[in-house]
Parts: structure tokens; C-alpha cells; sequence
């Protein structure tokens, strides 16, 4: 039976986030330096539709590698990845149509505004990086004070 991540069991490891941030960063850069793309997950995966093949294929590589990676981390690290989904599939199904539509709005995702927007000193990436940051944070303190206790 799979134990459920809960709020008293996630722990901040400041070593092993800032290796994961040094690793995302370098990622997002080689790939703008040999492909000359921006690492924003929702427009990789909005270009899959691309009738030119040669970007139709490092995109859907590029997400592949994003499925296998964390299947990587789950095979070394599974005392790590051990969560358990709770919610109905038409939740899950209605969040990522939201977060689609939301990722349109703002002209793209947090990975294309907070990594690669705002290290091009973009002043809109700034903006939705804020608004994604300030909703998070208060996401976090309303299910910790509010509906969530």
C-alpha cells in the first residue's frame, strides 16, 4: 500500500535543491545554445504540432526525457517518489485543462517565465513569475490555515 506525502513529511534538503536548480539551469541553457530554444515546457509541447519533422522530434525527445528522468529518479530514489494520487481522474483532468489554459493566457509556463524569461531580463516573465510565485504562496497558506486544516 502506497503512503501518502503529507505536509509534515516533505523536508527542505537545500543541497540537493540547489544541485537540481544548477542541473535545470545548465539544461535550459545547452539547449539554447545548441538549439537555440527556450526550455518552456508548455511551448515544447505546443510545437509538437509543427509540420517540419527535425522540430517535431527534439521536442517530443524533450519530453520524453522529462517522463524518463523521473522514472530514473523513482528507480534510485523510491522512498522519495512515494505518493499516493487521492483525487478523482476528473479533478486531475480539469486541473490540466486549467493549467493549459492558463499557460496560453500568460504566454507561457512557469519553466519558460521563471528559468528562461527571467534570466533574458524579460519584463513580462517577471511579471507572471510574481503571479505565479504570489499564488503559490497563497495556495500554500489557505490550505495550511483555512480549508485545508
Amino acid at each position: 500500500m502506497a503512503a501518502e506525502a503529507t505536509m509534515d513529511t516533505i523536508q527542505f534538503t537545500p543541497y540537493t535543491a540547489l544541485i537540481g536548480g544548477a542541473l535545470i539551469g545548465l539544461s535550459a541553457t545547452l539547449l539554447f545554445y545548441f538549439n537555440g530554444q527556450l526550455a518552456g515546457v508548455s511551448g515544447i509541447a505546443s510545437g509538437l504540432i509543427d509540420r517540419d519533422v527535425d522540430k517535431v522530434i527534439w521536442r517530443l525527445l524533450f519530453l520524453i526525457g522529462l517522463v524518463v528522468g523521473a522514472l530514473v529518479y523513482q528507480a534510485f530514489m523510491p522512498e522519495a517518489a512515494n505518493i499516493a494520487v487521492t483525487d478523482s481522474i476528473p479533478i486531475l483532468v480539469a486541473g490540466g485543462l486549467l493549467v493549459g489554459f492558463s499557460t496560453r493566457m500568460a504566454n507561457g509556463c512557469t519553466s519558460g517565465h521563471g528559468i528562461c524569461g527571467i534570466s533574458l531580463i524579460s519584463l513580462p516573465s517577471f511579471v507572471a513569475t510574481a503571479c505565479f510565485l504570489s499564488s503559490a504562496i497563497i495556495t500554500v497558506w489557505i490550505v495550511r490555515h483555512g480549508w485545508g486544516s
